[in-house]
Parts: structure tokens; C-alpha cells; sequence
């Protein structure tokens, strides 16, 4: 019997420690049985690490701001106070932010070429891939050999969608990065998705991600030597459960 998915703003309080005491071995138990969430909370908690060591001791130096005395509620007063209260915060959040991005920047960049790539080529009638789906050996083959690493083909015909084919696609950032896999599938109302594939050289990130631009809803995530991102014109939900589906194919 399959147990309750995870949400993610449990996943959230958890890492975070705002989770009620009684819901924790709860909460555990449902870790121990999803893979996914489990590398998720990992990631989410080295993250937090991070930012504890990059901004804790900043937080303790002394700084040269000569801040009027607070009345007792602890609010500075003044407009000048409070401008330098508000500026420090800013500066503290762009500092934050730009850590935040810096370890995201990768893997976002990777959503946001699987949205591009579904939107260019999920619509084509005629020319949805290069390789159909009936030379899935030759395909598979070709793929591995371009990007330098073992792929396969997850079968997604139990959730109804077949396997339509697949196309290379040129590498989204430096020349020497190795080219994309882009994997169709297509159910009998002809609803689409794409499975975009890429070769990891840091595979750290291993979290489970989703993020969304317009009606093109992504989940996206690292798994051994490659990056995978599923997107689809569909509800998060089902695309969490086939998502899930890909990855329990990769990972027998």
C-alpha cells in the first residue's frame, strides 16, 4: 500500500525545526520509505548549513552604524534608524540571495531548458523527434554515446503514455558541455511530455525539485552521472507521480 506523498511545506518545516515534536517520528517514518524526499531533506539541510556558515559570525562582528537607543519594545527610532536597520536587512538578503542562487544556478538553468525544449518541440506534428520510438535500441545507443554516459529509456505505459522517440540538443551553457537528451512521450489524447537527460559532473544536488513558467510545470532532479527534468503541460500531482515513476524505473 502506497503511503501519503510528502508535501513540500512539510518537507520545509521539518528541515527547518518548526514541526511539532509529535509529528516529527511521524514525519520520519514517511522519510524512510520515499527516497526522493529523503534526498530533498538532505539537500535542504546542507543548505541550511551553508548559510549558517557563511552569515553567523557576520551577524556577531561589530559594525560601525551608531544606532539610536531602542525604546523598550525593541524598535529603533527614528527614520534615520530605521533607514539603517532596513538597509542592513537588505544588504544581508542580497548577500543571502546570492549564496541561494549560486549553489541553484545549475539546476535552474537545467529547468529552464526543459521548459524551452517542451515548448519547442512538444507541439511539432510531424517532426516531434529524430529517432521514433520504433529504434529505441539505435536511440539509446546514440544518446549514451553523445553524452558520454549510460542512459535508458524509463517505460511509461502503465500511467499511459508511450514512448514517441527522442532528439540531441546542444548544450545550454559552455562549449564544453556535453549535449542534451530529450526523450517524448505521448498518451492516446495526445498529451505530451519530456524527459530531458544531462550528464552531471558535480552531482551533490541530488534534491527533488519543481518549479513551473507559464503552463509548463517541471520536476527535476539529480540521480547518479545524470540530470533529469520531466515537464508537462499537466497538474503537479500527476506530474510528482510520474516523476516518481521515472525515477523508481532508473533506480530498480
Amino acid at each position: 500500500m502506497m503511503k501519503h506523498a510528502i508535501e513540500e511545506n512539510d518537507l520545509h518545516a521539518y528541515v527547518d525545526g518548526a514541526m511539532p515534536a509529535a509529528e516529527r517520528a511521524r514525519f520520519e517514518d514517511l522519510l524512510r520509505d520515499d527516497a526522493v524526499a529523503r534526498e530533498s531533506a538532505r539537500a535542504y539541510l546542507a543548505q541550511n548549513e551553508a548559510l549558517h556558515a557563511a552569515f553567523d559570525g557576520a551577524l556577531a562582528e561589530p559594525h560601525s552604524l551608531r544606532l539610536p537607543a531602542s525604546p523598550a519594545r525593541g524598535w529603533p527610532r527614528g527614520p534615520v534608524a530605521l533607514a539603517a536597520t532596513l538597509l542592513l536587512g537588505i544588504a544581508f538578503g542580497f548577500i543571502s540571495r546570492g549564496l541561494f542562487m549560486a549553489q541553484q544556478a545549475p539546476l535552474t538553468a537545467f529547468a529552464h531548458q526543459a521548459v524551452l525544449a517542451y515548448v519547442a518541440y512538444v507541439p511539432e506534428v510531424r517532426h516531434p523527434v529524430e529517432v521514433p520510438a520504433q529504434e529505441e535500441q539505435h536511440l539509446v545507443a546514440w544518446l549514451s554515446k553523445r553524452l558520454s554516459v549510460p542512459l535508458r529509456a524509463p517505460q511509461l505505459d502503465a500511467a499511459g503514455y508511450r514512448l514517441l522517440g527522442g532528439r540531441l540538443l546542444p548544450a545550454a551553457s559552455s562549449a564544453g558541455d556535453a549535449p542534451v537528451a530529450l526523450l517524448m512521450y505521448e498518451n492516446p489524447k495526445g498529451k505530451r511530455l519530456s524527459l530531458l537527460v544531462r550528464r552531471e559532473v558535480d552531482n551533490k544536488d541530488t534534491a527533488f525539485r519543481f518549479t513551473e513558467e507559464g503552463n509548463t510545470r517541471v520536476f527535476y532532479w539529480i540521480d547518479g552521472p545524470c540530470g533529469y527534468a520531466l515537464a508537462g503541460d499537466v497538474d503537479r500531482e500527476e506530474l510528482l507521480r510520474l516523476s516518481r515513476l521515472v525515477y523508481q524505473q532508473l533506480n530498480p
